[in-house]
């Protein structure tokens, strides 16, 4: 390709609205150009990068057994009220209605889609296992898409998805799936962690993350360094020290406490506690029902731990006014027990999800006539400890909570801090730090299989749900990261095995009939020896051929200039930013060792 007939729009200066590094350089670079919010269009070398990461996909999918498939983007919506998402899913998804007043909608995945080919293809054990991938244009509907490539509206997916007969075959598929995405991240040339993470609205018993440690990553993990532990903060826990309570009164004992609001308040307060040894009473609305979550006075929830437990899709606190006709007090005196013995005959009162905190309105909530309590594990067996006493300005001290507090679950609730003790081994301790995702597989089990129908015939003949897995990675994610983990102050570093072309053969002088021949000749022998080869032949200066040759990335530059009078050219290594003279005769053979080096 010649750099003179290849449309690479290139930029000198940063985009006013690019904030990460990877967002401005895959502008500055001509990479891509924005269409919308959330939308944008891949330029020529934006689309090389992106089938490079397809084929690597596409090698290590088929290495596992995975056939490819093609699924539309346009769903109905009845396969998604089947397995009810169509419901628990909100805003994010695109949703239309077809001039036969049909509800249809754009696929953000295709769990749906495939478990209804599943059930109406498999019927025996002897059709499994399957494994079966699609790379596909998904949908969803951004609260607020932002840094370019790394949170958007419309995105290219690989998703793949297993079917087994039992959970030993989805574990051996999950293990397979877990290996190749390993090989992936690696070819890709991305540094990548696996951390365990929340399977949110996809649901199933397990799943990792793959995660790109980035200052420009919206997600934040925690890691051990001595040990392979590590997950997301909002799966991750850590080891707490005991506690030793003293032996507190038979029954709770009321006092004053004017002016407490918080925590904190109280630990100063004469006859407080410190935070470890209070209750921390937190009135939520979970799935519209009403709910108190208990913490230790010093942890803070993981609302999405909470969403998890709880097998809600959605939460949020309680306004004051709920609160004040739940509990008959203000928060900062809240406390859970006793906090049923209040009538509510005709249930509690919810605000409607359409008004403002500041303007709520309160409904029936029906249902629930029970505040449902949810306590974080860290308070099992605890006694001795301080709480609201569900009345202003007064708490409870000596609760003992096997003794005075109705739980009616128990749950991992709380956040994990940077320097807490790994729950794995006894020496190491939690780091945290932000990265990104570029990839996520699931143990999704029966969930799909069970609502939407799809069973097989066991070797006994016995009908069962198919066991299914689901496997997903972002190409843009991959994109990204790359960029992110790869750049200087010139512009972008590409890993090899993605980059646009391999070399880029730059003419300092394109004037210079010698120079000019022998640019041309040498390109057509690195294209000859199987190299992807960009040619420099545009009418300007070294300097700004050099910075563009930078800017864009590509790993290896041959540039054509003065030496060549003595058969000599300059062999520059985008990486590490070093030059060396090579015999013209051997230039080819010494890019081809290059490039092929470690693929």
């Amino acid at each position: 390709m010649r750099w003179s007939q290849y449309f690479i729009p290139t930029l000198r200066e940063d985009p006013a609205d690019a904030e990460v590094v990877s967002h401005k350089l895959l502008l500055r670079a001509g990479l891509i150009r924005q269409l919308g919010s959330g939308i944008y269009s891949y330029m020529p070398m934006a689309q090389r990068i992106a089938l490079r990461i397809m084929q690597i996909l596409r090698e290590e999918m088929n290495r596992i057994g995975g056939q490819e498939f093609y699924l539309p983007a346009l769903h109905p919506a009845e396969v998604w009220k089947e397995s009810g998402r169509w419901e628990a899913i909100g805003a994010e998804m695109f949703r239309l209605k077809d001039r036969k007043d049909a509800d249809m909608c754009l696929g953000m995945t295709h769990e749906e889609i495939f478990t209804t080919i599943a059930r109406n293809e498999l019927r025996s054990y002897k059709q499994l296992p399957q494994v079966w991938y699609q790379i596909q244009v998904k949908f969803r509907d951004e609260l607020r898409p932002k840094s370019g490539f790394m949170r958007l509206r419309t995105f290219i997916m690989k998703d793949a998805y297993t079917f087994d007969v039992d959970k030993a075959g989805l574990d051996k598929s999950f293990a397979d799936q877990r290996e190749a995405y390993k090989r992936i991240f690696s070819r890709c040339g991305i540094e990548y962690s696996i951390v365990e993470a929340s399977s949110g609205s996809m649901g199933g018993s397990e799943s990792n993350e793959f995660v790109a440690k980035t200052d420009a990553g919206e997600d934040l993990i925690a890691s051990c360094a001595n040990c392979d532990y590590a997950a997301n903060l909002e799966k991750a826990t850590s080891r707490l020290a005991p506690v030793k309570d003293l032996v507190g009164p038979e029954a709770p004992e009321e006092f004053p406490t004017p002016g407490v609001r918080t925590i904190e308040d109280l630990t100063t307060f004469p006859g407080g506690a410190k935070e470890r040894d209070q209750i921390k009473t937190l009135a939520y609305v979970v799935d519209g029902q009403p709910a108190l979550i208990l913490l230790r006075g010093d942890h803070q929830l993981q609302e999405i731990k909470l969403l998890d437990a709880s097998g809600a899709t959605k939460s949020r606190p309680a306004y004051r006014a709920e609160i004040q006709q739940w509990l008959g007090a203000s928060p900062g005196s809240l406390g859970a027990v006793g906090a049923n013995d209040r009538q509510h005959p005709d249930g509690f009162l919810i605000a409607a999800a359409d008004f403002a905190p500041n303007q709520v309105q309160l409904f029936l909530s029906g249902g629930a006539k029970r505040l449902r309590i949810i306590a974080d594990d860290a308070l099992k067996g605890r006694q001795n400890m301080t709480t609201g006493a569900n009345k202003d300005d007064h708490h409870l001290r000596g609760v003992n909570i096997a003794r005075d507090i109705e739980v009616n679950q128990w749950a991992d609730l709380r956040g994990v801090d940077s320097g807490d003790s790994c729950p794995r081994c006894d020496e190491g301790t939690l780091e945290i730090f932000k990265a990104m995702e570029i990839g996520h597989i699931f143990k999704l089990g029966t969930k799909y299989s069970e609502s939407m129908g799809a069973t097989v015939l066991t070797v006994d003949g016995k009908p069962v749900p198919i066991v299914m897995g689901s496997y997903g990675i972002g190409v843009e994610r991959i994109i990204t990261a790359a960029i992110e983990q790869n750049h200087d102050a010139d512009g972008i570093i590409w890993p090899k095995t993605i980059a646009p072309f391999d070399v880029v053969v730059t003419v300092t002088n394109m004037k210079d009939e010698k120079l000019r021949e022998t640019g041309e000749k040498l390109y057509k022998d690195l294209m000859r020896a199987g190299l992807d080869a960009l040619l420099d032949d545009r009418n300007e200066r070294a300097g700004v051929k050099f910075k563009d040759a930078d800017l864009i990335g590509i790993p290896y530059r041959v540039t054509i200039g003065k030496k060549v009078a003595d058969g000599l050219v300059e062999l520059f290594t985008r990486a590490t930013k070093t030059s060396e003279d090579v015999k013209l005769t051997e230039i080819v053979s010494q890019v081809q060792k290059l490039a092929l080096a470690g693929l």
